[in-house]
């Protein structure tokens, strides 16, 4: 199997966001460069993505209150499936998503912080150095998004998802605490998280190889906004995560 056509086969990224969005498409050819997606276009709209995620969150850091939290965690959830089944209109979308995170982010680390003084400058800390850190693996060849590799993080992303449901269900339905070693401080709740992150993480390699073929593809401009919205999903995974791994050491 070459390269594109397993490209093809597992939609090139674990992210569950990104799907086959970025599959080349011969129509996309004849666009003139200004129309095309490019890699600086893509860094450009991540860094403005993460400006307004963060002013949201030092707003809702600051006006602590339940209300915003969970209005920005469920105006996120909603944006992000509409701008997954309809990449075209992430130019409007991308934004809000990261805004309305903001706001659901801001909120939780300040329940974390309050409960563990210190761990919010840890997570970010963390969170962007790892962002930092496989960035220079993918771009040096370090780590590279084989086949392989590929299939073993989109399984492993597809599994966590699908945990994460069954123990929503079993919490809201089953009236109990959920799937108890995920939320443990024991060693096997601890290792399941660290598993996790790790998962997150190798994610955002399959990100910048996903991104960084949609580029040589050359696909349309707004692709750009979707490539960055896709990397927030990923990092607001990955520091959610890592927040969690924190907090069970911390209780260990």
């Amino acid at each position: 199997m070459s390269k594109h056509q397993a490209l093809d086969t597992f939609g090139r990224s674990g992210n569950p966001v990104f799907g086959s969005k970025f599959d080349g498409d011969p129509q996309f050819k004849d666009l003139p460069a200004s129309q095309k997606m490019t890699l600086d276009g893509t860094v450009n709209k991540t860094g403005i993505l993460l400006l307004l995620c963060f002013i949201t969150a030092a707003v809702s850091w600051n006006n602590p209150n339940p209300v915003l939290m969970y209005t920005g965690l469920g105006v996120g959830f909603l944006i992000a499936l509409v701008t997954s089944f309809k990449p075209t209109v992430a130019p409007t979308t991308a934004p809000i998503y990261a805004l309305a995170e903001g706001l659901f982010l801001g909120g939780i680390t300040v329940m974390f912080e309050a409960a563990y003084p210190g761990i919010a400058i840890q997570a970010i800390g963390l969170t962007f150095g790892t962002l930092a850190s496989l960035l220079v693996c993918y771009k040096t060849g370090i780590i590279k998004p084989t086949e392989n590799f590929r299939l073993m993080i989109v399984s492993a992303t597809a599994g966590i998802a699908l945990l994460y449901i069954v123990n929503m269900f079993m919490t809201i339905f089953g009236g109990g605490s959920g799937i108890g070693f995920i939320h443990s401080n024991g060693l096997m709740g601890i290792g399941f998280s660290l598993f996790v992150v790790g998962i997150a993480a190798l994610n955002l390699v399959l990100d910048f190889d996903f991104i960084e073929q949609g580029a040589e593809d050359g696909l349309p401009k707004h692709m750009e906004w979707f490539g960055a919205f896709s990397l927030m999903v990923t990092l607001v995974w990955l520091y959610l995560e890592i927040l969690r791994l924190l907090a069970k050491l911390r209780r260990g």
